[in-house]
């Protein structure tokens, strides 16, 4: 007897989810459409995982895969090939679906067979599955950049399609959902629902808490995307130093852990591997021959300022321009240029990287780096406060707020010869650790800098939080 090959394959992969992983097995088998295999792979728990796996094992749907903890991408694979179905998608264990979840997804491939990844709005839940918040998506028909990934998991994708891109990249650990994100909008079309059809559940050992982890792997994916479009980009670094002589309140000298606060952003440049060529632009002399005696070894140079370009009045892109078009006069022309502003020591040089790569992987005229801003905001309309989130349990997509945070400007040179603003035209943006956030910006910072900075191993230059 020929056996029924099911449309859609799930799989769930599972590591010490005890307490949640049966909830999540459960939601697949209570799905509306039956037309569906499950396979749960156990990646070498060590609770009591696998006695509760072990009541599946007789259910004609679902498969069971016990393995020595191999990580989220080898797991993705090994999934990818066990499946039978047209279509994938990944449940993890400590989330559930709702029952519509499967046939509402699998219709929208079925319908329009040009698109090949499939995902939902979702439902925040706290550690016990209580509704905290709904979090809607951008309607992607209408949206022009796509640098907002699907999760990684409860995306349906459609299995050609992977086989297309050659599945899961085992080098990546975490951020499969960006990794496949970038390789697939290469080649197909995606496609959001605008329903809520999972419950990601927050809790305290979530991997996507584990921000430092996660930050770093999203900046080596796009470093190894951007390489694979753009492997010879010629970058200018350009940092600006207001100096004393014409600023008695300027605090490049003054001492941050150990070493004048101008050391935190050069050395951060020079642990970044993008940058062609770095220039400190001052008026100050004193500052261009602490650059020259502490850094002639390095790629990076001084450049006498002209006073008049570092008036508090005065526009920054004017010095930045200038710095470009005096080092352009002797060398190779350049693509891009990165500015970095001292007043924010904890940057990496990986973040640096970032600013460059999402520029170049998404063809933007500038990126900014950023932080999510998760507080209540209120704007004052006359009559008193009136909160910018109107619905306190349905966080838009379209309403979520960014601060400037790190200060680190990446724009083409071609629009800043034009008079753009560093940050201007088709704007992308990249997340920083809270860290590289901190900004002196107050006697109040100063202190809280100095008391972080000890704990900041800066190495070879990349930090290591």
């Amino acid at each position: 007897m020929t056996e029924i090959k099911p449309k859609i394959t799930v799989y769930i992969t599972n590591h010490n989810y005890e307490r949640y992983v049966a909830k999540a097995v459960d939601s697949v088998l209570s799905q509306m459409t039956d037309d569906w295999e499950l396979i749960i792979i156990d990646d070498g728990s060590s609770d009591g995982s696998h006695a509760i796996l072990e009541a599946y094992r007789d259910h004609p749907k679902v498969r069971l895969v016990f393995q020595d903890q191999k990580g989220l991408n080898v797991t993705n694979n090994i999934a990818y090939r066990l499946a039978r179905g047209d279509y994938l998608m990944r449940l993890d264990a400590d989330d559930f679906i709702a029952p519509e979840a499967l046939v509402t997804m699998a219709g929208v491939l079925d319908r329009e067979p040009n698109i090949g990844l499939v995902f939902s709005d979702y439902y925040h839940v706290d550690e016990d599955g209580e509704l905290m918040e709904q979090v809607r998506r951008h309607d992607f028909e209408e949206v022009g950049l796509l640098d907002q990934p699907a999760h990684g998991a409860c995306t349906m994708i459609r299995k050609s399609c992977l086989d297309v891109i050659g599945g899961y990249d085992e080098a990546f650990t975490c951020q499969d959902g960006v990794d496949i994100w970038l390789r697939f909008i290469e080649h197909f079309e995606v496609r959001n629902i605008n329903l809520p059809l999972f419950y990601y559940r927050q809790h305290g050992n979530n991997l996507t808490r584990n921000e430092g982890r996660l930050l770093k792997t999203r900046s080596k994916i796009f470093a190894k995307r951007a390489q694979a479009q753009a492997k010879n980009r010629r970058v200018l670094c350009v940092i600006p130093v207001r100096g004393r002589s014409v600023d008695p309140e300027s605090v490049e000298m003054e001492m941050l852990g150990g070493k004048p606060l101008i050391e935190w952003t050069i050395d951060a440049a020079l642990a970044a591997s993008n940058l062609s060529q770095i220039v400190v632009t001052s008026p100050d002399k004193a500052v261009l021959a602490h650059v020259e005696t502490r850094y002639f070894k390095d790629k990076v140079v001084g450049l006498t300022r002209d006073p008049s370009l570092a008036g508090l009045n005065t526009r920054i892109e004017e010095t930045v321009l200038d710095t470009l078009q005096r080092v352009t006069q002797t060398s190779e022309p350049f693509d891009y240029v990165v500015t970095l502003m001292i007043e924010s020591p904890f940057r990496q040089g990986a973040e640096i990287d970032m600013a460059v790569d999402v520029l170049t992987v998404f063809d933007l005229d500038s990126t900014v780096s950023v932080r999510p801003e998760l507080d209540v905001f209120y704007q004052h309309h006359g009559d008193g406060l009136v909160p910018v989130r109107r619905t306190p349990q349905l966080r838009l997509e379209r309403e979520e707020l960014y601060r400037e945070a790190g200060q680190i400007y990446a724009t083409k040179c071609t629009k800043l010869m034009d008079g753009s603003r560093l940050v201007d035209g088709r704007v992308g943006h990249f997340v920083v650790h809270e860290a590289t956030a901190l900004r002196l910006t107050s006697e109040w910072m100063w202190q809280i800098a100095n008391a972080v900075a000890p704990g900041i191993v800066q190495g070879d230059g990349k930090l290591a939080v």
